[in-house]
C-alpha cells in the first residue's frame, strides 16, 4: 500500500484508509479481525466520529496492543468548548488511547463555523487539548462548498474532509488550493453513498487524482478491504473503458441523487428518506423492479405519507428538493 503524508499534520498514511460508519452493523469480535487484517494489508488511517454509534468502541477495543500501528482520527459536532471537552474525553475512553492523531470539526455550517471559532466555541476546547497532548492535529469535515472555501483560509485547518467521487467533482479546483497550502484532503463518500456501484472504479477514479491525499470507503468485511486495497494500489492510467464507464455513471446519475447521509432525518411522519430513495434507485436503474418493490414493501412508513413539510429540505447538505423526490417515489412505487 503506497504511504502519502497529511498535509501539514506531517502524519504518515496509507493512501487507502478505513471509513468507521459500516462497523456500526458488525460486532466487536468481527472488527478486531478486521483491524488485524487491515494491518496486514498496509492500511494505518482509521476515520470515525462521535455520532456513529459503537464504532469509537469497536475501534478502541481492537486496538488493543496495535494502536501504535494506525493514525487515528475521529470528529464531533459539538459547536461549544464544554460539549467539545466532552467530546474528546469521550472518544479517549472509547478508543482507549491517551491521544488521538487527529481531531475534526465534524460538517458545520457557516453559522455554525462561527460559533465554533467564537470566544467559548470548539476550537478553544481543540487548541486547549492539542497544547495538552490529548490530540495531535485539527481539520475540518464539509459538505458545503461556501464552507470548505472558507476553511482553506483558517490557519488552525490541518486538514480538509470532503465528498469527491466520479458524480461529485464540485471541489476539484478547491483540492488543488488544498495541495498549494499543504492542507491534507480526505475523500469521504467515493461511492456517493452507495449510488456508484462499481468500487473498484470509483476508487480508480479518485487516487488518479493526485490532489486526493487518502480516500476513506466504508468497510465492515476482509473482502471488501482486500477489494479496495487492490483498487487503490492500480496505479496504471485509468483506461479508455472505464472513462467512458465513468462518463455514463456521471450522465445516469448527475447532480440529483440521495447521498445516504441521513442529515435529512429525522422525518417527523417517521419516512426512511434515504431508504426510499435507494430502493427507487435500484427500480430506475438496475432493472432490479421485483427485489426493489419488495424491499420498498419493508419499508414501516412508505414516501406517500409524506406531508410536504419541508423540515428535511433545511437539513439537506445536499440542497435536495426532498419533497418532490419524494412524491415521485410514491407515484413510481404507488403508496
Amino acid at each position: 500500500m503506497k504511504n502519502v503524508i497529511l498535509g501539514k499534520t506531517g502524519l504518515k498514511i496509507s493512501r487507502l484508509g478505513f471509513g468507521g460508519i459500516p462497523i456500526q452493523q458488525s460486532d466487536a469480535e468481527k472488527v478486531k479481525k478486521l483491524m488485524k487484517f487491515m494491518m496486514e494489508k498496509g492500511i494505518n488511517y482509521i476515520d470515525t466520529a462521535r455520532g456513529y454509534t459503537v464504532s469509537e468502541s469497536y475501534i478502541g477495543e481492537a486496538l488493543k496492543g496495535i494502536r501504535d500501528h494506525f493514525v487515528l482520527a475521529t470528529k464531533s459536532m459539538a459547536r461549544t468548548k464544554e460539549a467539545m471537552e466532552k467530546d474528546i474525553n469521550i472518544s479517549l475512553s472509547n478508543l482507549q488511547t491517551d491521544y488521538i492523531d487527529l481531531y475534526q470539526v465534524h460538517n458545520p455550517s457557516m453559522e455554525q463555523l462561527d460559533a465554533v471559532m467564537a470566544e467559548g466555541g470548539a476550537l478553544e476546547a481543540l487548541q486547549e487539548a492539542k497544547k495538552a497532548g490529548k490530540i495531535g492535529h485539527i481539520g475540518l469535515t464539509a459538505h458545503s462548498v461556501e464552507v470548505f472555501e472558507r476553511a482553506l483560509e483558517l490557519e488552525w485547518v490541518e486538514t480538509l474532509m470532503f465528498p469527491y467521487n466520479i458524480v461529485e467533482n464540485q471541489v476539484e479546483h478547491l483540492m488543488e488550493k488544498c495541495k498549494e497550502k499543504n492542507i491534507g484532503f480526505i475523500c469521504m463518500k467515493p461511492l456517493a453513498g452507495g449510488a456508484i456501484e462499481d468500487p473498484r472504479l470509483a476508487l480508480r477514479f479518485i487516487c488518479s487524482n493526485p490532489n486526493v491525499t487518502v480516500v476513506i470507503p466504508g468497510m465492515h468485511t476482509q473482502e471488501e478491504v482486500e477489494q479496495n486495497t487492490e483498487a487503490a494500489a492500480d496505479e496504471s492510467p485509468l483506461t479508455e473503458e472505464e472513462l467512458h464507464e465513468a462518463e455514463r455513471i456521471r450522465s445516469e446519475l448527475g447532480n440529483n441523487f440521495c447521498r445516504r447521509c441521513n442529515y435529512c432525518a429525522p422525518c417527523t411522519q417517521g419516512i426512511n428518506i434515504p431508504s426510499v430513495f435507494l430502493f427507487e434507485g435500484y427500480l430506475k436503474r438496475y432493472n432490479l423492479e421485483a427485489w426493489a418493490r419488495e424491499r420498498y414493501g419493508t419499508l414501516k412508513v412508505k414516501a406517500g405519507a409524506c406531508i410536504q413539510c419541508g423540515d428535511c429540505e433545511t437539513r439537506c447538505p445536499y440542497h435536495l428538493p426532498i419533497r418532490e423526490m419524494m412524491k415521485r417515489s410514491a407515484e413510481e412505487f404507488g403508496e
